[in-house]
C-alpha cells in the first residue's frame, strides 16, 4: 500500500522528478476555490506529468497549432489567448498552485475546450513530454528575472532552453518572450540573437512590438507604475 503521506495528488509533480529549478516554489495561500478546481476540473483540463512523448492531437481530441505557454502564473493571458483564438489548442506550464486551480476554474466557467495545463517543471515538460517540431508557438511572459548577479545562473532564458525550445518547435513558429527588466531584456536579446536557430523578426539587436495576441498583464502594469519599460522579443524558427 502506498504511504499517504507521498501520495501524489492531481498536477503534482512526482517525487523523483524533483531537482535544482530555475524558480522557487512559492508557498502562496490556495483558496478553497482554487483547491476544489483539481476535484472538478483536473480530469478536464490538467496533465499528469509521465515522462514519455505526448500524441498532442489526442490530447485535444482534434489537429490544431499548439501553442505552449511556460509560467502563466494567474492565467489571465492565456485564458484570453484561449478564447480568442479558438482555431488553435493551448498548453500552459505552471508550477504554483493556487495559479493553476484559478486558470482551471475560469476555464470551465467560459467553457473553453482547447486548454490543457501542467503543474510541473517547463523543462522537464519540454524535454520528455512534448515531440520535436510538436509546437507551433511557444510564449514566456515576465519570467523571473534574478536580479542579483549570483543568481543569473537561474534564469529561465539561457542558450540551452532556448535550444531545447527551439528543437520542439515547427520551422517558422515562433518564440514570443516579454519582460518589464532592461537588463533581463538585454540578456534575452543577446542569447536569442546569438542562436543559430531563430531569427529575430523585428531585425537584429532590436525589440519587437507589443503584438495583439499579448494582453496587458498585473506584472507589466506593476512594471509601468515602477516607471519600466517593457519588451516584446519575436523570434521565428529557422
Amino acid at each position: 500500500m502506498t504511504d499517504p503521506r507521498h501520495a501524489q495528488r492531481a498536477g503534482e509533480a512526482p517525487p523523483d522528478a524533483r531537482r535544482v529549478r530555475s524558480f522557487v516554489l512559492r508557498q502562496g495561500r490556495t483558496t478553497s476555490a482554487q483547491e476544489q478546481a483539481f476535484d472538478r476540473h483536473w480530469t478536464q483540463f490538467g496533465i499528469d506529468y509521465r515522462g514519455t512523448p505526448r500524441d498532442l492531437e489526442t490530447v485535444f481530441a482534434r489537429a490544431a497549432p499548439v501553442v505552449l505557454e511556460i509560467g502563466f502564473g494567474n492565467g489571465a493571458q492565456m485564458l484570453h489567448a484561449a478564447v480568442q483564438e479558438p482555431e488553435r489548442n493551448f498548453i500552459g506550464v505552471e508550477v504554483h498552485r493556487p495559479g493553476v486551480g484559478r486558470l482551471m476554474n475560469a476555464l470551465a466557467e467560459a467553457e473553453v475546450a482547447n486548454a490543457r495545463v501542467y503543474r510541473h517543471d517547463a523543462v522537464e515538460v519540454l524535454e520528455r513530454e512534448l515531440a520535436p517540431g510538436s509546437l507551433d508557438e511557444v510564449r514566456i511572459y515576465f519570467p523571473d528575472p534574478w536580479p542579483k548577479k549570483r543568481h543569473h545562473k537561474r534564469r529561465l532564458i539561457q542558450p540551452g532552453l532556448v535550444e531545447l525550445v527551439a528543437s520542439r518547435v515547427r520551422e517558422g513558429g515562433l518564440l514570443h518572450l516579454a519582460t518589464d527588466w532592461l537588463e533581463y531584456a538585454e540578456h534575452m536579446l543577446a542569447v536569442l540573437d546569438a542562436s543559430p536557430s531563430w531569427r529575430n523578426t523585428a531585425g537584429v539587436g532590436a525589440y519587437a512590438s507589443h503584438p495583439p495576441w499579448r494582453i496587458e498583464t498585473h506584472f507589466e502594469r506593476r512594471g509601468v507604475r515602477l516607471g519600466h519599460g517593457v519588451y516584446d522579443l519575436l523570434h521565428a524558427r529557422i
